[in-house]
């Protein structure tokens, strides 16, 4: 059931993309009308939120059981005493889920219209208000208390300041605007704050703005099964290579109950101010973050005693988080993706020279998890390949929780290591709405089952390093 179109592409993309998906390995396996009904369906899911909310418990100050009432509590008065449920998941024991509720069909749309930017507008699809930066169009007359129509100019092509647009607009659903069309293109420059208050959306979920801000960190499902599966223990000296804004970072700090060390890198001074700004709210004290560009973490030449920082010495670490930059193909929703192919295919060999890095830092018997937030095999399954080939000292090793599904066919890895490697894919289940009725008949069992599939595109491999040769 599609609401909003497939997601586009530029042309040499898809066309890159459409030989991944119909790759020999995976024809050969599924028959091509199967490969083909499976990307396609991929396509339409991108474009669509997940049915869930996902929260992750900072069980470093609060307990699950107590965020959870709050949490509840918070909803019910959004929501307007709707029952919708807050969810413990029963393997990843520190998140909440919150079922979306959508695509909204039967709204009304008002004469008066707003256009908001792309990402303004998934924002909003995931349940944020829309604050002025955001605003790109305004009707002519709008004034402050005004119910409006929020659109999304999903191509970037509508002019900011424009009274009208008749351009590409997808619909997000309605709200009141908290100001006027001149205070918000005011000469001035661009105000702060909120712009419009989201009051009848087309998917329904949670606004988290001031909500229990030092209790809960809005995280995607399969970010948070990353730490889980890292297992950081209490003592441990963790590297998190490229962590902003922190949602790992901070997550294994809390795994580790604040006792060890996470150090934090990115090559960015803003967003390694953003990743303190997170410690600091969660108040946890264990990490330590740094501007550093990860492919210069390794010193070739003896440090100073007193020296925190990168650049470090080879072995320096128990476990190694490596989350890599990527084309990001796996984020929801996402109804047109700008990138070239030029673009597209540039992360492989900056996620060669990470990863190259990362084993020569990693400790003779530690852990190192790599990820991606992707959907291509070269950013994926072909680093596999390419990792157990090139470092010998590497062995794939089973991920648990194991929630995703395995490893796609077409990097020529095997059976055995398919499986050991886990693949978000949202196309494997119906791309279907969900009404409050048909969440009341649900089983809270089923609803877990939807919400581990039912999640962004993202990957995952855990490997342990043998020795140091």
């Amino acid at each position: 059931m599609s609401f909003f179109p497939k997601i586009s592409f530029q042309y040499e993309v898809e066309e890159y993309l459409t030989k991944v998906f119909r790759n020999k390995e995976l024809i050969t396996a599924l028959g091509t009308q199967e490969a083909e009904n499976k990307y396609q369906s991929l396509l339409s899911h991108l474009s669509h939120p997940p049915r869930f909310t996902t929260v992750r418990v900072n069980t470093h100050l609060a307990s699950v059981k107590h965020v959870k009432k709050l949490l509840f509590e918070e909803i019910q008065k959004q929501f307007k005493g709707l029952c919708v449920p807050v969810l413990e998941h029963p393997k990843l024991q520190d998140i909440l889920l919150i079922p979306v509720i959508g695509p909204r069909r039967d709204l009304k749309k008002h004469a008066s219209e707003v256009i908001v930017g792309a990402q303004c507008g998934y924002a909003v699809l995931r349940g944020a208000h829309v604050y002025v930066p955001g605003i790109v169009s305004t009707s002519r007359f709008m004034k402050a208390g005004d119910l409006v129509s929020v659109y999304s100019d999903i191509e970037g092509k509508c002019k900011r300041g424009a009274k009208e647009f008749d351009g590409v607009k997808v619909f997000l659903g309605n709200g009141i605007s908290e100001l006027s069309r001149s205070e918000i293109f005011s000469s001035t420059g661009p105000l702060k704050g909120l712009g419009i208050r989201m009051i009848e959306p087309v998917y329904l979920s949670p606004s988290f703005d001031n909500v229990l801000p030092s209790h809960l960190f809005l995280q995607n499902l399969p970010s948070v099964v990353v730490s889980h599966i890292l297992n950081p223990q209490p003592g441990e000296k963790i590297l998190d290579m490229c962590a902003a804004p922190g949602g790992k970072t901070t997550h294994l700090a809390t795994l580790m109950h604040d006792q060890g060390e996470v150090i934090a890198m990115d090559k960015i001074a803003n967003k390694v101010k953003k990743i303190k700004q997170n410690a600091e709210l969660l108040q946890l004290n264990c990490i330590k973050a740094f501007c550093c560009d990860g492919t210069r973490a390794l010193s070739t030449e003896k440090r100073e005693d007193k020296q925190e920082g990168p650049p470090f010495l080879p072995e320096s670490f128990d476990r190694i988080l490596l989350d890599v930059p990527c084309s990001g193909m796996g984020q929801r929703p996402n109804m047109a993706y700008s990138s070239t192919l030029k673009e597209v295919t540039s992360y492989q060999p900056l996620q060669r020279k990470l990863f190259t890095v990362a084993v020569k830092l990693l400790k003779p018997g530690g852990v190192l998890v790599y990820s991606t937030c992707t959907i291509t095999l070269s950013e994926n399954e072909e680093q596999v390949a390419w990792a157990l080939k090139t470092f010998p000292c590497l062995q794939l090793h089973p991920q648990e929780p194991h929630i995703g599904g395995e490893g796609m066919k077409g990097a020529g890895l095997s059976l055995d290591h398919l499986k050991l490697l886990q693949r978000f894919d949202p196309s494997a289940v119906p791309l279907q709405g969900m009404d409050i009725n048909s969440l009341q008949d649900s089983r809270e069992d089923d609803l877990i089952s939807l919400a581990n599939k039912d999640c962004i595109g993202f990957f995952i491999a855990k490997f342990i390093k043998l020795n140091s040769k």
